[in-house]
């Protein structure tokens, strides 16, 4: 009997092991594998942080579903990996083979490359975890009853924007719907060179948009920004210039801040050799596919996608949840045709499509390819985006429930934009 196993119950994880199980024969097992029995809708964490989500309500157990499906699950995760003799261990010491082997872990957050960074063991507030969300939304209940200072953003090295501002702009619409947002000053710290550049050199014409937005909430922003620690109450920054040195810097105090962290791969992904780039994040080629392990497959955040451009403070390029659909896509017809004895033809469209809500109205970033010269390049604002995310998030926990793997593409939300789709 053939085995694959997918490592991980995410957005790519799920998504890649539900078309598996559909395109391959039955006597072909897949195998998933993740650190517990949960599925978390990581889109919907700004919701939950700011009390218009719970955590049941975007957190969904997935042992009876996989069940249904006939998909062995194994919820102690992955310990280590031997890809030269294609076996694997788990958590609680049980071993298997494989044949092909799918990689979607997803990031581990690196907090601690900033002191005081982070929920756990320092001073700022994450909605990259439901967990961390919930503990956000406990501190935005108390910054709403004792207003101050706010400073959100993200720190060197971070590759995922688009929340930072989605969150800033959402908690901004809420304080005002409470009448406090008068005492609650606020301040956006990006790593990026200007705001709405997002990681991709900007989206259309995504500063000014940004920018103009900004100014008329009345947030303050710092761009080129490293942070250098945090202490209780205050955030130390440096303002680079376009040569890296230092031009300023700022003693920023705050009541609550949330700052979204650098990420680097899972450490028993990390661990196996000649998988890896330094930072842990899987190596792949223009098939998804290991160029040193031709049985590993890897999607989603956990994929190696070097920056797009060098700035003065360094920053990654992120990953959609289109584009992570895309990948899984690209890995089951890669598998199907490995499996039928063929050459494998089928490549992911790595484009970048992002639904930032903000409240009382939504934007969606538009780059198609990510990278430039792009066939579409643009921005827009809008009810539909807060609209269109609300749908995304009932497709996807409509899809972990019912097995399907039909992939949403980028056509439909497209389309509510009015933007004709080129290839």
């Amino acid at each position: 009997m053939k085995r694959t196993i997918v490592i991980g119950a995410g957005l790519g994880g799920m998504s890649v092991v539900y078309e598996l199980r559909q395109k391959l024969p039955s006597d072909h097992e897949v195998m998933l594998i993740n650190e517990g029995s949960e599925f978390h809708f990581i889109p919907s964490n700004p919701w939950v942080a700011l009390g218009e989500r719970t955590k049941e309500q975007v957190v969904l157990e997935l042992t009876p579903y996989v069940k249904k499906f006939n998909i062995p699950f194994n919820v102690s995760g992955v310990a280590h990996i031997d890809a030269k003799a294609c076996r694997l261990k788990t958590g609680d010491g049980e071993e298997y083979y494989y044949d092909y082997l799918v990689i979607c872990t997803g990031p581990k957050l690196a907090f601690e490359t900033v002191p005081g960074a982070g929920p756990e063991n320092g001073f700022t507030q994450s909605i990259c975890t439901v967990d961390h969300a919930v503990k956000s939304h406990q501190a935005y209940q108390q910054l709403v009853e004792n207003p101050g200072p706010v400073i959100v953003g993200a720190l060197q090295g971070a590759s995922c924007f688009g929340p930072a501002y989605e969150y800033i702009l959402s908690l901004e619409s809420q304080l005002r719907k409470l009448k406090v947002r008068d005492r609650v000053p606020m301040t956006f710290v990006t790593s990026e060179p200007y705001v709405g550049h997002m990681g991709l050199g900007g989206v259309g014409d995504s500063k000014a948009l940004m920018e103009h937005e900004f100014r008329e909430r009345g947030i303050k922003w710092i761009c080129n920004a490293r942070t250098t620690h945090f202490e209780d109450g205050t955030a130390h920054i440096e303002e680079l210039n376009r040569k890296g040195e230092v031009d300023f810097e700022h003693h920023l105090p705050f009541t609550m801040a949330m700052f979204l962290p650098p990420f680097k791969g899972a450490a028993p992904i990390a661990a196996v050799p000649d998988l890896c780039n330094p930072k842990g994040f899987v190596l792949t080629d223009e098939y998804q596919r290991s160029p040193v392990y031709p049985e590993i497959f890897a999607a989603g955040v956990c994929v190696a996608i070097p920056p797009l451009e060098e700035t003065p403070v360094p920053v990654g390029a992120p990953k959609t949840g289109f584009m992570i659909e895309s990948m899984t896509t690209t890995i089951v017809e890669n598998i199907l045709s490995l499996e039928k004895g063929e050459q494998m033809h089928t490549k992911p469209t790595l484009n970048a499509l992002c639904l930032a809500d903000m409240g009382d109205k939504g934007a969606a970033f538009v780059a198609l390819p990510q990278n430039p010269p792009r066939n579409t390049n643009w921005t827009g604002m809008g009810q539909w985006v807060h609209l269109a995310k609300i749908a995304f998030e009932k497709y996807f926990l409509y899809k972990v429930k019912k097995g399907t793997s039909e992939p949403i593409y980028e056509k439909y939300i497209l389309k509510a934009a009015g933007i004709e789709r080129t290839k």
